[in-house]
C-alpha cells in the first residue's frame, strides 16, 4: 500500500516536470506572476483577481486556442494554474500556494 502511494507521488512529480520542461509553458507562467506588466487591460474580468484570458495569452504566444488549451490542461492538471469562466472566455492565474510549495520541495532536493 505505501508502495502505491509513493508511486503516485511519483507520477505526480514526473508530470510537474514534464510541464515546467515546456518552454512556452513556463514563459506563461513568468507571464501570469505579473499580469498587469505583460497583458493589456481586459474588457471583461480584472487581471488580477480573474486571471488573464486564455486569447490574450494564445495571441501573445502566437498559438492558436486550441494549442493554449492544452498547455493550460497540462498546467491546470499539475494545479500550477487555476481557471475561471467568465461569460465564454476562461480566465488563467498562477496557483501560488502550488507553486510556493513546489519551490520549497525543489530547494530541498
Amino acid at each position: 500500500m505505501h508502495f502505491v502511494g509513493w508511486q503516485t507521488a511519483s507520477m505526480a512529480r514526473a508530470e510537474i516536470f514534464r510541464a515546467l520542461g515546456n518552454d512556452r509553458r513556463l514563459q506563461i507562467l513568468t507571464w501570469l506572476k505579473d499580469p498587469v506588466a505583460h497583458f493589456p487591460p481586459q474588457r471583461d474580468g480584472d487581471l488580477i483577481e480573474d486571471g488573464v484570458c486564455g486569447q490574450l495569452i494564445a495571441e501573445k504566444l502566437g498559438i492558436t486556442a486550441s494549442t493554449l488549451s492544452e498547455h493550460m490542461r497540462v498546467l491546470q492538471t499539475c494545479d500550477l494554474v487555476t481557471a475561471k469562466r467568465i461569460r465564454q472566455w476562461t480566465f488563467y492565474r498562477r496557483n501560488e500556494a502550488q507553486l510556493a510549495t513546489l519551490a520549497s520541495i525543489m530547494g530541498g532536493i
